[in-house]
């Protein structure tokens, strides 16, 4: 994390203009809750001794809750003036007259609002909050009859008075692009707290500091005002653009192959920006109370970094990659598929139970054999395999800048259920548990020549006027360069031999799919699987890692299924991200 600055003018941008806004906004707040909290008093009730200058109330005043902008200026979420509607007990007037209004105006029960009304004044009672979120409409409303009674009161003790009722207006949070990348978001519910995604994690910073302030009855002594600083803005590495795309295709997903739900990963895999970042369901963010509608049960706010399952096919690459790097194969070596393979006590076959012959590595990877790949792991050894497997990150924290990450585990010899077994079945995906957040950062590593880098969905943070940009930081170097240049070329020409689903027009792109069965009961379901497909391109120059991953879709295999998901996204995106064709790309290159 860093300080940016220059002597150069600054370009002003959309949330620059809104931080001036908020400044503003809370400096008009507090002069109008000041002014409101006195209006209504009838005149005779105005105080002059020098001693009503420590009658009042204290209240606690937090500041606008920081902004959170995508990469280019787009408003994800901001605040809205609402009230809170309260009564001071010492000199409130009738406590039925006052139930009456606030049940007509705000919509608070009768009897709730009488209860309040009938709290005695008290050393340790001289204010009762009555309501909170009271939108500017009903507030507006009782305004309105507060104003009115206070024209037509004559002071006599024997009418209805509505003394005591103030309004302090204060922020709360918005959501207006309603369930839009919500699930990296999250929410802030009544309470004032951050739940889920960046809301939660950057809770403090966006709350900023809250402060008590003595309000004085006699408005004349209110003369101060507080300096209480904003929250913190963050400003994404999400592109809105590429959000709404990736949402909208992944909608499509779902109807279509009748998928439990759809998830996406948009990565920059040289900096580990991540600019989309989609999953199925949503909630609008605004409406949080249905919450529990939307995510019965255990289901997590967002699958991609909190969800874990067994990843299956795609993790071949990364076997395959350890097996070049340790120079145990080569992608010219070669091997002979007889349809099964026996290691440590039990019989690996094929996803299609057949066999298939003599195969170079990248015939291994083009048809995706199980016992090619068993074999793979098992003259790496255990050692090797899984030392590089925990180079990937597998079974730990990426440190991604979201709440909720999970690690997922990654069995290995030395623990009490690891058996030799597993070393087979790991080489494809099987018996391992991952996110999806952890699949694509370790992919990212073949398209950034061997380097990962930490993902992340902060670009920089502005907090009291001072923009701190956030550094692409390296998480690691599984592989060499040259390893991950030859995955790279391997997983292209594999998709083009096959003619997948997943290639796209005019670019060249490298890639895996992945179809993995789902553990239940004794086994695993023989019709329900997790299918997906991590990619990205152009091959010679990438910009884009995406991983694509579908839950319980039909037909079952990711190459009929998230392959064709990939290729929609990826058309869409290099139209959105404004690349060339590769011939166009070579003819620019050639004339420079």
């Amino acid at each position: 994390m860093t300080e940016s600055g220059s002597n150069a003018p600054a370009r002003v941008t959309p949330w620059r203009m809104n931080l001036l806004l908020y400044g503003l906004l809370v400096f008009a707040l507090i002069i109008f809750g000041w002014t409101i909290s006195f209006q209504f008093l009838p005149e005779g009730e105005q105080l002059t001794q020098e001693g009503d200058l420590y009658q009042g109330v204290w209240l606690e005043i937090n500041p606008p809750r920081g902004p959170i902008y995508d990469r280019d200026g787009y408003l994800l979420a901001g605040n809205k003036i609402v009230y809170e509607v309260g009564l001071e007990l010492q000199y409130k007037g009738t406590p039925e007259a006052i139930a009456r209004v606030l049940n007509a105006t705000i919509g608070i029960d009768y009897a709730e609002a009488l209860s309040y009304a009938l709290i005695p004044f008290s050393e340790d009672a001289v204010y009762a909050q009555i309501a909170r979120d009271v939108s500017s409409e009903d507030a507006h409303d009782l305004m309105n009859l507060l104003a009115d009674w206070q024209d037509n009161y004559s002071g006599d003790k024997d009418e209805d008075s509505l003394e005591g009722v103030v309004l302090f207006p204060y922020l709360a949070r918005t959501y207006p692009e309603k369930d839009l990348a919500s699930n990296i978001i999250g929410f802030v519910a009544k309470d004032d707290k951050g739940y889920h995604g960046l809301e939660q994690r950057y809770d403090n910073v966006l709350s900023g500091a809250s402060r008590e302030v003595f309000i004085p009855k006699n408005p004349n002594y209110a003369s101060e005002l507080p300096d209480i600083p904003a929250g913190s803005t963050l400003i994404l590495t999400i592109d809105r653009e590429i959000q709404t795309m990736v949402e909208t295709v992944l909608d499509e997903a779902v109807k279509e192959y009748d998928a439990k739900s759809a998830n996406a990963i948009v990565m920059d895999p040289t900096t580990g920006e991540i600019l989309a970042m989609a999953t199925t369901p949503r909630l609008d963010i605004n409406e949080y109370w249905n919450f529990e509608e939307v995510f019965p049960g255990t289901t997590p706010f967002n699958r991609l970094v909190s969800y874990t399952y067994e990843p299956g096919s795609v993790y071949k690459i990364f076997t395959m990659a350890a097996a070049i790097d340790s120079e145990n194969v080569t992608l010219d070596t070669t091997f002979f598929d007889a349809g099964y393979f026996e290691y440590g006590g039990i019989v690996v076959r094929n996803w299609d139970r057949s066999a298939w012959g003599q195969q170079n590595m990248i015939g291994c990877l083009q048809h995706s054999l199980n016992v090619c790949l068993a074999w793979v792991g098992t003259e790496m050894g255990a050692d090797v395999f899984y030392e590089y497997m925990d180079a990937f990150g597998f079974g730990h924290y990426t440190s991604v800048d979201l709440a909720g990450e999970a690690t997922g585990r990654l069995k290995e010899p030395g623990d009490g259920d690891w058996y030799p077994s597993d070393l087979a079945t790991n080489t494809f995906g099987q018996g391992v548990s991952t996110t999806a957040l952890q699949v694509i950062t370790a992919a990212a590593s073949f398209a950034n020549h061997g380097q990962m880098m930490v993902p992340h969905v902060i670009k920089a943070i502005v907090d009291n006027g001072v923009q701190l940009d956030i550094r692409p930081s390296i998480y690691g170097s599984p592989i060499s360069a040259e390893t991950a240049d030859t995955m790279n070329y391997a997983l292209s020409l594999s998709l083009e031999n096959e003619a997948s689903k997943a290639l796209v027009p005019g670019y060249r792109v490298s890639g895996k799919t992945g179809t993995a069965q789902i553990p239940g009961g004794e086994g695993y379901l023989e019709d329900k699987t997790n299918a997906s497909f991590i990619g990205w391109g152009p091959t010679d120059d990438p910009k884009f890692v995406v991983y694509v991953w579908l839950e319980e879709p039909s037909p079952i295999w990711g190459s009929e299924t998230a392959a064709p998901v990939f290729s929609e996204l990826a058309q869409r995106l290099v139209v959105l991200m404004k690349i060339p064709p590769d011939t166009v790309r070579t003819q620019l290159t050639a004339n420079n």
